[in-house]
């Protein structure tokens, strides 16, 4: 319960972004046809916010497993760099690894990369705890926006932007907390050069490849920047 007391707090701007999201995908799905059921199911099992957008056109096409199979990786390609980076926060949790690693999102992540456990609070379950309370914001949006879908009648067209939004406040915040910018600049500048080369539907791997090696090239001089 300590734990969870010192971890709430740290999850509120998550909660009222989640929440937001989730409606907007509850909505969404609930306009395909689709019950409270399935909305809480997807936001259970698969709980990947730009995932699930995308499954909901999976859902109402002809389905094809390649397919479905490469659009989910490349969309959610972002979280295997997440997990490398996470390996030495998260080592010594033991079994809640499992959970912390399936939780993984972009918010949670940046919560736990920022975020150390108060004096007297266990870390692995200050960890397990952020990221459950992040899954429940999750869950409880998506059930909301399938509810209210229901309640009201309106065009839910474009409506998936939200994702988009949240991801360019995400951004805004990381640059207003940071005092160096190299690395966004790095970030930013490669993958415009990424979605030149190989267009706005294939750019994101390559990107993300090139970031890496930008970032662990130019390693020392970032340090020693941030550092100053």
């Amino acid at each position: 319960m300590t734990a969870l007391k010192a971890a709430f707090p740290h999850t509120l701007p998550v909660l009222t972004g989640y929440l937001f999201l989730g409606t907007a995908f509850g909505v969404l799905l609930g306009s395909k046809g689709y019950s409270l059921g399935w909305a809480i199911l997807m936001s259970t099992i698969i709980y990947a916010g730009a995932g699930q957008f995308v499954a909901i056109g999976l859902l109402t096409t002809a389905f094809n497993p390649l397919y479905a199979f490469i659009i989910t990786l490349v969309v959610n390609a972002r979280h295997l760099f997440y997990g490398i980076s996470l390996l030495n926060r998260v080592s010594g949790i033991g079994r809640k690894k499992s959970y912390v690693a399936f939780g993984l999102t972009d918010e949670t992540f940046s919560i736990l990369c920022s975020t150390e456990a108060p004096d007297g609070v266990d870390r692995s379950w200050f960890m397990f705890f952020i990221t459950l309370l992040d899954h429940g914001y999750w869950i409880a949006g998506s059930a909301l926006g399938v509810v209210l879908g229901a309640m009201v009648d309106f065009n839910a067209k474009g409506i998936d932007f939200v994702m988009t939004a949240l991801f360019v406040v995400i951004f805004i915040e990381q640059w207003k907390s940071q005092q160096y910018h190299g690395p966004a600049i790095i970030g930013i500048a490669t993958s415009t050069v990424c979605l030149l080369l190989f267009g706005s539907n294939n750019f994101i791997i390559p990107a993300m490849l090139a970031i890496v090696l930008v970032l662990i090239l130019c390693k020392k001089t970032l340090e020693r920047r941030t550092a100053a």
